[in-house]
Order: structure tokens, then sequence, then C-alpha cells
């Protein structure tokens, strides 16, 4: 029996589209709406019912824990214990493509579908002026991971919402292309050390300069304790080579910097708007149903969040 679709309604990113999207999400629907990073796919973090409809929307594993998007700091203190370091990364880069992962605060309200049953919460403030304008309309967290299906390319423009969930969602709110691009950056701040549990659209070097320290980077045999440490994700339907430097017969040429290639991550070897174009431009060659091959992209910056998601892409499946 095939899946009965429903009607996704397009709401733009004015007032009267802010308030419906919040309408919905108040109501327990699923909303799709955009960030700086990617767009996101939001429920009700408070509800239940809202939250699981994610997973089965998605097909997301129930073992992966999800952001929780609020308004502003003030609404992240209510859900987390809040320590010196949270303050300090808050202060200098939220709103941003930035996620704390803490312990959850007694009285938290959220439900533990969203940590996946974890004793922490990841919650960020991002910096889209709509989406702000969204969360503080609903009131409370956002329960919001890519709104795709689990394993595939973020999406960074509402077609590619579309594209992959509707008829499947209540809404999706439009707001343009995402400027960044990848999805944020998550920080471990449950322990004594600051731990990178993803790296993402802020650098791990800019953390370390606000927080005068060393950040420690994830053992990948770890139990999962943040969104975006499965293996295999962010993935083309079609097979993904990295570091190419030639094309081999049958292969479209995804490339980075000077050269001739199908499509250029940035032909000035920029890596922020290698980022911004990363997740649009697979989309794009993966609608070829041809392999892809990469250049390589070097491994500073935000080049090491592009290149988690690239092998990530590649990864078997």
């Amino acid at each position: 029996m095939s899946e009965s679709l429903i009607e996704t309604e397009a709401l733009d990113a004015r007032p009267e589209g802010i308030a419906r999207a919040a309408e919905l999400l108040r109501a327990g629907a699923l909303v799709a709406f955009p960030t700086e990073t990617v767009y996101g796919l939001g429920a009700d973090a408070r509800n239940g019912a809202a939250v699981a409809g994610i997973y089965a929307t998605k097909g997301r594993p129930s073992f992966n824990p999800l952001i929780a998007h609020v308004a502003d700091v003030a609404a992240a203190r209510e859900l987390v214990e809040w320590n010196d370091m949270a303050e300090a990364m808050a202060a200098a880069h939220w709103p941003g493509p930035l996620t704390l992962v803490l312990p959850l605060r007694s009285g938290h309200g959220v439900s533990p579908l969203v940590t996946a049953g974890l004793a922490t919460l990841a919650v960020r403030v991002p910096a889209k002026a709509c989406a702000r304008a969204l969360l503080k309309a609903v009131g409370g967290p956002v329960a919001a991971p890519s709104a795709n299906p689990s394993g595939r390319i973020s999406p960074t423009t509402a077609a590619h919402v579309r594209a992959g969930l509707g008829g499947k969602i209540a809404a999706i709110l439009d707001d343009g292309p995402c400027a960044v691009g990848v999805e944020s950056t998550i920080l471990g701040l449950a322990g004594a050390e600051p731990v990178l549990l993803r790296p993402g659209g802020l650098a791990a070097e800019e953390i370390a300069a606000v927080l005068g320290c060393p950040v420690a980077e994830r053992d990948a045999s770890d139990p999962l304790s943040a969104p975006g440490q499965l293996l295999s994700h962010y993935a083309p339907q079609a097979a993904v080579r990295l570091n190419a430097t030639d094309l081999r017969p049958g292969e479209v040429f995804l490339g980075f910097g000077a050269g001739v290639f199908d499509l250029n991550l940035s032909e000035r070897g920029d890596l922020r708007e290698a980022a911004a174009n990363l997740f649009g431009h697979l989309h794009a060659l993966d609608a070829l149903r041809r392999p892809i091959a990469v250049a390589p992209v070097p491994e500073v910056g935000l080049g090491v969040a592009i290149n988690d998601r690239l092998r990530r892409a590649a990864a078997p499946r």
C-alpha cells in the first residue's frame, strides 16, 4: 500500500507565514524552516508525539539525538545546566552556527525522544532572523534535524526540502538559500574539557580562541552523543569518490579552486563559499545519476567540516 500524502503548505517569511508556521508547530505538526546553516525539520520539542513524527518522516534512527533550537540564551538556560564555558561561547558566537551539549536541567520539559534518552541536550540559537522570530512565536524549544530523508544530502533551499519531504510534512517556511550551508558545529561542554562532537559552520580554531584552550576531538568509537555522528550520512544516491585529481569514465567532477569541473565549490578557493555551496552542488550533481568525483579540499578551518560531510557522503551504506 502506498504512503498517503498530505498537502504541504508553502509559507514565506513574512509575519503571516511565520505566525502560521508557529501555529502548526504548537498544534503538533511538522514544519520545515530555514536557519543560516541548513533547513531544519521542526517539531515542538515538548511534544513526544510530534518529535516521534520527525523520526518516522525522515526514517531517522531513534538512537540519533536531535538539536533543540531556542530563541535566545535565556531560553537555553531554562533547559540545560549552564556553565562558564557555555557563557563564553554563547557571548561570542550566539546567535550562530554553534550547538552546545550540556546536562539537562531539572524541569526542562523536553521529550526524551529529543535526547535519545541521554542526560544531555544539544541546544542552539540560530542566526537567521526568521528562525528566531518563529521560535519566539512558538514560545518554546523546537527540535529540528535537517529537513531531508535520513542519511541523504542536507537541504539548503526550500526546493530541496520539497523534493525530499513534500507531501509528508505540514508546511515549508521559505526564506531563500542558507548562507552557511553546512550544519552547526557541535561542542560538548558536559565534562571538564570541551570536546568537538561534530565539525561545522564554526571552525575549531575560533572555539579555542574563545575558551583559551585546545578542543579535544571525539573518539569515533565513542557512543553517539550528538547529531551528525553516523558514519554514512549526507549521502547522494550516486557513489562519491574523494580527493580526485582526474576524472574516470562516467563520472561528474565537483571541484575546488582553479580547474575544469562540472561544478565548482569555489573557483577562488574560498572555504566559506565552498561550505555554502556544498549541499546545493551535491543535489545538482546527484540529479544527473552519475558517480561523483570530488577534488581535494584543504583540511583547515571550514574545510574540516566540508571534508567531514564529504567523508560521510562517500562512506559505505
